[in-house]
């Protein structure tokens, strides 16, 4: 199991939500090295990469997790309702999937510079 580190944007987004959801949420996020290389396999979680950055999306309940991994940490930049991304997809009318629109948009890489930039904040 990586260690998981929420920057301060991130802790924030999760901190909104209620105690209990909370805690259902980050007793389903569990990432290793082996969910990683088996994505296909794993419904929950998608990749996204651009111009050489990868990204990871895990999906739960209502929320969208997006992270990376960067020396043995999981380092979460995000945490949004799933409402964000898909209203966006809509009006945006792009015929890809989910990952690889999101790839593809400057908007959601803006998003995850946002909390790239707001620093490490928290362990759970």
């Amino acid at each position: 199991m990586l260690q998981i580190v929420f920057n301060a944007l991130s802790a924030a987004e999760l901190s909104q939500l209620d105690t209990l959801s909370q805690l259902e949420l980050l007793n389903e996020f569990k990432v290793d090295e082996s969910t990683l290389a088996d994505l296909p396999a794993r419904h929950a979680f998608g990749k996204i990469e651009r111009e050489g950055r990868v990204l990871y999306r895990y999906r739960a309940r209502d929320y969208r997790l997006y992270f990376e991994v960067r020396d043995g940490q999981v380092v979460v930049h995000r945490v949004l309702h799933k409402n964000t991304l898909d209203d966006f997809l809509f009006r945006s009318n792009l015929p890809l999937s989910e990952d690889e629109a999101a790839g593809k948009s400057k908007t959601f890489w803006k998003l995850i510079d946002e909390g790239e930039k707001s620093g490490r904040s928290s362990q759970p």
